[in-house]
């Protein structure tokens, strides 16, 4: 099973507003998303971690299925 979340809109708001946690805020991952907003990405170190849990395809939503699918549904 995968996440219904579209991984290129997750890759696109994370490399363009990332330090903001829109793109966690996107997937469902409230909590983290408001951790990424009130820290900056956590100096942006969260947010290049994300970047690249992306890009190779590990990164999940808020049920812990991965964000795979390349095209939203």
């Amino acid at each position: 099973m995968e996440s219904s979340k579209s991984r290129l809109t997750a890759l696109l708001l994370c490399i363009f507003v990332g330090v903001l946690g829109i793109h966690r805020f996107y997937v469902g991952k409230t909590g983290t998303g408001i951790l990424w907003l009130l820290t900056g990405g956590i100096c942006g170190i969260g947010t290049l971690i994300d970047l690249i849990m992306i890009i190779v395809g590990s990164f999940t939503d808020q049920a812990g299925l991965p964000v795979s699918n390349w095209d939203a549904k």
